[in-house]
């Protein structure tokens, strides 16, 4: 059969060409280590991303099942971890890898005392990996986000008189998605996360390059530089002068969780992470700025 190649030809070609060689593509893993998870789950499925050097390696999405909808919030976004770690366990394991979620308390989860059975399980695997818990808000976490929210619904009201097609789609874990979805999802991009700034404002804050220069000379400094490339002072993140603190500051006193924290509070959390010159300082200056703070705070008199 003789083929024809016409405008329709090769508009698809180009078409498929421009595809294959933009963002965003799945790439190769090179070597091992430096892997980062982003997951998220909602009330559909779980869903997670794996990425090496800021580019996908791989997604990752699954329903619910009937049993885990009852489960609360921070336990659904934890079985996302524990799914990304059971799928890419070939990756992880032995190898130290960061996790971020939008569920902030998670990132306390191995200090937890109190923990349920399903709970303590999960704590057993989770030990079995050199991994770090992150908290990392919804809003920049923009793929996983979208992954866990794909849905069965659809499909399970038109095949609703052929269940055992539907039961075979569930137990091979594949999915029908309405048309669009896919591409919806590969214009999604993920947005640098906070540690990924700081490593590279890190480079260009003179403070922080003098102590990278002592450090890598062996001059004795309460400062190391990890095995990431990223400065730290007693394992704390060194953050750069700039934007940074302010965004780090704002997000430590207005998110949900935090319910607008006191300078003591505020001030006790940020250095289990964070350090900078003057943190205390500009802690106290941001809450005393807080216009919120100061509207509810309450007024102490002298009695009558």
């Amino acid at each position: 059969m003789k083929f024809h190649r016409n405008d329709d030809c090769e508009k698809s070609f180009q078409e498929l060409k421009h595809h294959l060689v933009t963002a965003p593509i799945l790439s190769i893993p090179t070597g091992s280590g430096g892997f980062v998870v982003y997951s998220d789950a909602s009330k559909n499925g779980l869903g997670c991303v794996l990425m090496q050097n800021s580019k996908v390696i791989a997604y990752a999405s699954r329903q619910l099942k009937e049993y885990e909808k009852k489960y609360p919030t921070h336990e659904l976004e934890l079985a996302a971890v524990i799914f990304a770690l059971k799928i890419w366990r070939h990756y992880h394991y032995g190898e130290r890898c960061q996790i971020y979620t939008d569920h902030k308390s998670l990132k306390y989860f191995f200090t937890q005392k109190e923990l349920n059975m399903r709970q303590r399980r999960w704590l057993e695997l989770v030990k079995d990996y050199n991994c770090e818990i992150n908290y990392h808000p919804g809003k920049a976490n923009v793929i996983a986000d979208a992954l866990s929210r794909k849905s069965l619904a659809a499909i399970s009201l038109k095949y609703v008189d052929r269940k055992h097609l539907l039961m075979d789609l569930r137990r091979l874990e594949l999915e029908i998605v309405p048309k669009g979805l896919i591409e919806k999802l590969v214009a999604l991009t993920l947005q640098p996360t906070i540690l990924e700034r700081i490593k590279k404002s890190q480079n260009t804050d003179p403070y922080l390059t003098s102590l990278k220069t002592k450090i890598e000379s062996g001059k004795e400094v309460p400062f190391q530089i990890s095995s990431d490339g990223v400065i730290k002072y007693r394992n704390r993140l060194c953050v750069p002068e700039g934007t940074i603190r302010k965004e780090i500051l704002t997000e430590a006193h207005t998110i949900p969780y935090s319910v607008h924290p006191g300078t003591t509070k505020m001030y006790r959390d940020l250095k289990m992470h964070y350090w900078w010159p003057g943190m205390k300082k500009d802690v106290i200056e941001f809450v005393e700025q807080c216009l919120t703070c100061q509207q509810v705070k309450a007024e102490h008199q002298r009695p009558t």
